[in-house]
């Protein structure tokens, strides 16, 4: 008989210290690397590939009339050109997630917050990379004076301003499928709504 669930409220994730056997790079890239590991597992032995990323930040931006900023752009890998909420890797050493967020505002929507919270952070794919995403609810939003210079797949960025409630709607009716949108604009929804904003 299966042991009895813990309440909710007392579920966490649980790091593991595994002992990590061998790790090979298998490829080096100019974003992130894949890499092999032998680890030892319960009474033997597993092997996994998987892309060993930075991480990243990311932002939900909400303005005075509760709109949120969402930008589209093109990701070769899902061949879409598919909506986002501003985000970027923790590629800049000493830089914390936060300061990587207010960067990354300035540099795909020319935009400054007066106001950042922390919302949630995720393990966007457990199973295929080490990646973790801390998202940041922005507000206090005013523009910078001189827009950023965007090349590659930031050249032709797409930007919108939509009630937060319809990025909600978008993402529960399949029309919005980021991941990491997805769950900006949910915590953020919540978010506001226990705050009453």
């Amino acid at each position: 008989m299966a042991e009895s669930a813990p309440g909710a409220g007392a579920l966490h994730d649980e790091p593991v210290d595994a002992e990590v056997l061998g790790s090979d790079l298998v490829y080096s890239g100019r974003v992130w690397d894949v890499r092999s590991d032998t680890v030892r597992y319960g009474d033997g032995e597993i092997v996994r590939q998987y892309v060993d990323h930075p991480g990243a930040a990311a932002i939900v931006a909400v303005d005075e009339q509760g709109r949120v900023l969402l930008i589209q752009q093109y990701r070769h890998p899902i061949r879409h050109r598919d909506w986002e909420i501003p985000a970027g890797l923790l590629d800049v050493a000493g830089e914390s997630p936060l300061e990587t967020a207010q960067r990354e505002l300035i540099e795909e929507a020319d935009l400054t917050a007066a106001h950042w919270e922390p919302l949630v952070s995720i393990f966007t794919t457990p199973g295929g990379n080490d990646e973790i995403v801390h998202l940041f609810l922005a507000r206090g939003l005013s523009p910078v004076g001189t827009a950023h210079a965007r090349e590659a797949e930031e050249a032709d960025i797409r930007v919108e301003w939509i009630p937060l409630e319809d990025a909600v709607a978008g993402v529960l009716n399949g029309r919005l499928r980021n991941g990491i949108l997805a769950v900006g604009v949910l915590a953020a929804a919540e978010r506001l709504r226990r705050c009453g904003h």
